[in-house]
């Protein structure tokens, strides 16, 4: 599986790395929407964390501009879980919504697997 993280947080982008590759997955990353755009352009990701709030483009910015392009699985990530939800993920473009701090980050890694199975 390739995974693109988008976030402007260093430590969740390497951390969020480390774990997909101690599954065996391919990850790239970029620190602010409009390298996550480009590089999702580019990369065409099977799966992209997606952070909500970032320098340049926002994660609803981006998930905007990718528009009917995207072929991905999109995990949303945001530490601003009183205004994201689940349905308003999906009404952004997001296939589910992961709140920060992480409780398991191996749990994303799951959830990203289980994306993949139902496509």
């Amino acid at each position: 599986m390739n995974v693109l993280i988008v976030d402007d947080e260093a430590l969740i982008r390497r951390s969020l790395k480390r774990v997909f590759e101690l599954k065996g997955h391919s990850v790239s990353e970029a620190e602010n929407g409009v390298l996550g755009l480009k590089k999702w352009m580019e990369e065409k990701p099977d799966i992209v964390i997606l952070d909500v709030l970032m320098p340049g483009l926002t994660g609803p910015q981006v998930l905007s501009e990718i528009g009917l392009k995207r072929k991905a699985r999109v995990i949303l990530v945001s530490a601003y879980t009183g205004e994201y939800d689940l349905k308003k993920a999906r009404e952004m473009g997001a296939d589910i919504f992961v709140p920060k701090p992480f409780e398991n980050i191996f749990e994303i890694v799951k959830t990203a697997e289980g994306l993949l199975q139902k496509s």
